[in-house]
């Protein structure tokens, strides 16, 4: 019998918009790090984000300086009255 795998109550993608709200000014590698997920997991999850409107991106030096839409509802019908500020302000301690 194989070891169940690990489960985390927050998504990849739900991890990576925290890491994100914690430190607006953040590399790939360093949210990778963070999350415990690869680089390119976080690229692909930064592109999602920032095609829903959940996020938007500018480039600075060598680091890119995120900007959280916090007036976006989460993505779920029966979550949509609940937006991502709400969500973040639980899981972001600043």
């Amino acid at each position: 019998m194989s070891p169940r795998p690990v489960w985390t109550f927050i998504s990849n993608h739900g991890a990576v918009l925290a890491a994100i709200c914690q430190q607006g000014e953040i590399t790939a590698r360093e949210i990778a790090e963070q999350v415990g997920i690869t680089e390119r997991a976080v690229r692909r999850i930064i592109h999602d984000l920032e095609a829903e409107g959940y996020i938007t991106k500018q480039r600075v030096g060598r680091t890119n300086r995120y900007q959280v839409n916090g007036d976006k509802p989460l993505r779920r019908h029966w979550q949509s009255q609940i937006v991502v500020g709400d969500l973040l302000h639980l899981l972001v301690k600043r």
